[in-house]
C-alpha cells in the first residue's frame, strides 16, 4: 500500500493501521480488498475525511492520499512528507509537533 501525505494543521491527531487492503483511520475501517487491479475508487465514495483523494490499484498496489494533521510547531518532515509503502500493522507517522526541548533547540 503506497501512502502520500496531505499536511493540514488540525488538533485532531490520526492513527493508522494497515492489514492487508484493509485501512484502519482513527477506528473507521475501509476495505479496498474489491478493488481489482487498474480501479479507481473516486474520493466522493468514500465516507471518510481522513481520506484526501481517489483512491487507485496499480499493479496489484493500493495507491491513495491520506490528510496528515499537524501541529503548530510540526517538524519539516511532517509539513512536506515523503510517500511511503506502508507494511501491515501500525503506520508509522511523521511527529505532530516538535518536543519542547527541540523547539529550544531552533530558537538558540
Amino acid at each position: 500500500m503506497r501512502i502520500s501525505f496531505v499536511p493540514i494543521r488540525r488538533d485532531e491527531r490520526l492513527e493508522m493501521s494497515r492489514a492487508g487492503d484493509v485501512l484502519t483511520l482513527n477506528g473507521d475501517v475501509l476495505d479496498f480488498s474489491a478493488m481489482p487491479d487498474g480501479a479507481i475508487l473516486p474520493r466522493s465514495a468514500i465516507s471518510n475525511d481522513w481520506i484526501a483523494g481517489d483512491v487507485e490499484r496499480l499493479q496489484g498496489q493500493l495507491h491513495l492520499s491520506v490528510l496528515l494533521p499537524h501541529g503548530a510547531t510540526a517538524p519539516a518532515e511532517t509539513l512536506f512528507p515523503a510517500p511511503i509503502t506502508a507494511d501491515n500493522g501500525d503506520v508509522p507517522l511523521p511527529p505532530f509537533d516538535l518536543e519542547p526541548s527541540e523547539i529550544a533547540e531552533e530558537q538558540a
